[in-house]
């Protein structure tokens, strides 16, 4: 889903969510990937600021009665606030009746904006089984680093899913890096940006899927819109095997070189 948000109108944010969900799930999808604190909107000073930690959950309630209502599995990303109330971003995935499989912590923080607002985190991204493919979340600039990427694959991941808040003029990063990080760690990565703009900042558009082989998949304009792509199960161990990239690392050589 790629859509434009309206920061801290959740209950409008909600229904854009819930219409894209019924959308999807018509059309055949089994998962809805959604942007970057989408709920909340993506404005981080405000939203740290003026959102009260106790809505959460029930915006997740709401979420996850929106997957069991459609039949459809959904990734969103929320605010976390863990019990020292250190604040995250954080992505949680959902199966089709609401029941949260697997959740990540956003590691790389953007900007200052986004550094004051919240606190990076330090725990790898987990792996999940999903309709019979390993599944994995990151979020935004974490997929900007290989290493994130490769923490994911080298744990078994081949899909890997992304929710992102990338304003324009980073063009690349979907048209060229993120494919990159698909053909180099051998996996699908999609990618789910917000359009339009939301506080002032004008938003890329240009989600994308990119496969395991570094092809495009499918790709966004630069409005609303949902983009479906299929997911082969055995692209990713068929380009592992053409090309053992993962089998053939060498990390403990790559750390000498760092000392």
């Amino acid at each position: 889903m790629q859509a434009n948000s309206v920061v801290l109108d959740i209950e409008a944010n909600c229904r854009t969510l819930d219409e894209a969900a019924g959308k999807a799930a018509a059309a055949g999808a089994d998962l809805l990937l959604t942007s970057e604190l989408f709920p909340v909107g993506y404005a981080p000073l405000r939203v740290r600021n003026e959102l009260d930690p106790a809505r959460l959950p029930a915006i997740q309630r709401t979420i996850a009665e929106t997957a069991r209502k459609h039949g459809i599995a959904l990734v969103y990303s929320l605010p976390g606030v863990t019990a020292e109330g250190l604040w995250h971003i954080t992505a949680t995935l959902l199966d089709d009746q609401g029941n949260e499989l697997i959740s990540y912590e956003k590691v790389h923080l953007f900007g200052a904006e986004e550094s004051a607002a919240f606190s990076p985190a330090e725990a790898p991204p987990g792996v999940v089984d999903f309709l019979g493919i390993p599944t994995s979340l990151l979020i935004c600039y974490d997929v900007e680093f290989p290493e994130p990427v490769r923490a994911a694959a080298v744990r078994g991941a081949e899909l890997l899913l992304v929710p992102t808040a990338l304003s324009e003029g980073f063009d690349a990063v979907p048209q060229v890096l993120l494919r990159a990080r698909a053909l180099e760690s051998q996996l699908t990565v999609a990618y789910a940006n917000h359009s339009g703009v939301e506080d002032g900042c004008t938003f890329l558009g240009g989600s994308v899927v990119a496969g395991p082989d570094g092809s495009l998949l499918a790709a966004a304009g630069a409005g609303d819109e949902l983009l479906f792509a299929t997911v082969d199960p055995a692209a990713a161990k068929a380009a592992r095997a053409a090309v053992p990239y993962l089998r053939e690392r060498r990390p403990d050589l790559y750390r000498s070189w760092e000392e």
